[in-house]
């Protein structure tokens, strides 16, 4: 027997907004009821016979969808989701889950409360290139060192949506909450310590916001790493993708392609090549196996990881997926890059 279509509202027509539309439109699991948005941005001519909604409230009450995908500005996103699980929806929401970890956990409990399935977008998790390099590098073993950026010189369109975004969130939160959670499915420790800092490198954002940020974490098992995220005209190009894992046993990292542009949307996800180290020697003192390259040929792009992320989101949904442990890392890793932020304007290392 054919299940019926999962209806959807669609909120937040940016990026990813029109990216998750699509995947929806695209996918026969999926049936979109509506769209919404404050303004009519320009959409790919598959959503252009969908109707756009200025207001969520209103739409979700009027059009009573079975899923509400909220893609919307962070600072949204907590009262939006928990006003979807009270209306019997299930939830996929963009990272960061929300601007707080009081409003994450609201988030979650609303979740459980309402017994509805809540999904947040990290997509690198639907990643098979980022798939093989958490497992290469938990072979590894800990300790660890993670380091880890992805800076965008940002100019014209990007830089207009890099300042609205940095409305309500830094740099270190909105980009660092996917590497940091990479971080923590390698280590699997808890961590103890965040530091920050961070630096306004432009007047064309509020007093008080950084587009320049850099954290650093201490996990239980040992384990350090760090992370940096810049946006903006005045972004050096130079070193702007590093990923790399080290441990006493070697080190796996992704290997860019040196004509990759920073704020190429494609660029933040795929890998090109995972180059894996052993640090083993011999009697002689010179390593026993040479440098191991993994092509990631065929490697998905932007939409098709969208679509990829999409796909689990209906898995979840008609197979009941356990989703507690996605939930919880939602809310570490959000906790790691706010106690971060904390830090940047405090100047003092926050303890977790």
């Amino acid at each position: 027997m054919t299940e019926k279509p999962i209806r959807v509202l669609v909120a937040g027509l940016g990026n990813m907004g029109r990216s998750h539309a699509l995947a929806y439109h695209n996918n026969p699991g999926f049936e979109i009821v509506g769209l919404v948005n404050r303004s009519t941005p320009e959409l790919a001519a598959e959503l252009q016979g969908y109707t756009i909604h200025p207001d969520f409230t209103a739409a979700l009450a009027a059009l009573k969808p079975d899923l509400c995908s909220i893609n919307t500005y962070s600072d949204s996103h907590a009262d939006y989701a928990v006003a979807a699980f009270e209306a019997g929806c299930d939830v996929f929401v963009e990272k960061p889950l929300a601007t707080t970890v009081a409003d994450a956990e609201r988030v979650v409990a609303a979740a459980r409360k309402a017994g509805r399935k809540l999904v947040i977008g990290y997509i690198l998790r639907h990643h098979p290139s980022w798939m093989k390099l958490i497992e290469e590098a938990r072979k590894l073993g800990p300790p660890y060192v993670f380091r880890m950026n992805l800076n965008q010189q940002s100019s014209g369109p990007t830089w207009a949506t890099h300042k609205s975004l940095m409305r309500t969130t830094s740099p270190i939160v909105d980009c660092g909450v996917h590497y940091v959670d990479v971080m923590c499915q390698i280590t699997d420790a808890r961590a103890v310590e965040v530091r920050g800092m961070g630096l306004r490198m432009s007047d064309e954002i509020a007093a008080d916001m950084y587009n320049y940020g850099h954290l650093q974490v201490l996990f239980e098992d040992g384990s350090v790493g760090w992370y940096e995220a810049g946006w903006g005209p005045m972004i050096s190009e130079t070193a702007f993708f590093v990923k790399d894992v080290m441990s006493p046993r070697g080190a796996v990292s992704i290997v860019m392609d040196a004509n990759a542009k920073s704020d190429d949307i494609d660029t933040h996800t795929k890998t090109s090549v995972i180059r894996l180290h052993t640090a083993e020697t011999g009697p002689d003192g010179k390593f026993i196996q040479p440098d191991q390259d993994m092509t990631m040929e065929g490697e998905p792009g932007h939409q098709a990881l969208c679509d990829l992320e999409q796909a689990f989101m209906l898995t979840a949904i008609r197979e009941d997926l356990d989703l507690d442990r996605h939930m919880a890392d939602a809310v570490a890793s959000l906790s790691i890059c706010l106690a971060a932020d904390e830090s940047v304007r405090t100047g003092q290392p926050v303890r977790l």
